[in-house]
């Protein structure tokens, strides 16, 4: 009975995104390229979050972010911070069809000078493969924008 009590309380512990909640952070990332005030504010929101979908999306707004700075360096720090927290999520749950969508947006707009597009061809032919499986419809807008339908 005791077990059972911490894993209830453990599964409210962990700061795990409702779906609206998630809707939300996946339409404020189509708005961060142009919304300076947004994509700060969703970086400090997604701080501390163990939820692997919520780091990768933590670590695109970075990579968005860097965008914003005017520091060349802090421009790359930036970058870089990014791409850890967006490797970090895809090796936490590597399967996770977001996960690799974010990674796939990032690389797909990341300057090639970066050389951070390795992984283009495998997101993309693992996102058609599971596209039908998607419940939500901006991801598959978001999918079809990137790799057509």
């Amino acid at each position: 009975m005791k077990a059972l009590v911490l894993v209830i309380v453990g599964a409210f512990t962990f700061n795990t995104p409702a779906p609206l909640e998630l809707e939300a952070i996946r339409n404020s990332y189509l708005l961060a390229p142009t919304d300076k005030k947004l994509c700060k504010e969703m970086i400090t929101e997604l701080n501390g979050s163990r939820d692997p979908v919520c780091l990768a999306y933590r670590g695109a707004f970075k990579a968005i972010w860097a965008k914003h700075i005017f520091n060349p360096i802090g421009k790359l720090e930036t970058f870089n911070q990014g791409k850890t927290d967006i490797e970090k999520a895809v090796s936490q749950d590597p399967d996770n069809i977001e996960i690799r969508l974010i990674r796939l947006s990032v690389q797909s707009n990341a300057p090639r000078i970066l050389g951070y597009s390795s992984n283009i061809e495998e997101d993309k032919k693992l996102l058609m493969a599971n596209r039908e499986s998607l419940t939500s419809e901006p991801l598959k807008k978001i999918i079809d924008g990137l790799v057509g339908s």
